[in-house]
């Protein structure tokens, strides 16, 4: 999820040049109502956002049962916004930009198997 519209769709390049497929939504709050949470199996999201925050929106999937990996991108790396994201089990916090290679290091870790679902951002 990226509520900014070029690097949402940066994101989304990026992602697809590593061969996965994406799905992409502006807000945390679209995603969350899209009925495509059960088949993502990564969430690629900005953590400040309009509306929902990431990490609220992290919350709220778990607090629905879903475990879908994490990972967020920050302009903003505060301290307990981070620490807050890793308690609930985001695989990294990472700052903006965000080098490509860090991006598909982590991708390759939680999307190399048999089956490849889309991500989400």
């Amino acid at each position: 999820m990226e509520d900014d519209d070029a690097l949402r769709f940066a994101m989304d390049t990026l992602v697809r040049s590593f061969g996965r497929e994406t799905l992409l939504f502006s807000s945390a709050e679209e995603f969350l109502a899209s009925g495509h949470i059960a088949d993502t199996a990564c969430v690629l999201s900005d953590i400040m956002m309009d509306g929902m925050s990431g990490i609220a929106m992290h919350e709220k999937m778990l607090e629905l049962g879903y475990t879908t990996p994490m990972l967020f991108v920050t302009s903003f790396p505060a301290r307990h916004l981070t620490a807050q994201a890793m308690t609930n089990g985001a695989l990294a916090v990472l700052s903006k930009p965000v080098d490509p290679d860090v991006i598909s290091h982590w991708l390759a870790l939680v999307l190399d198997s048999p089956r490849q679902p889309p991500v989400a951002g």
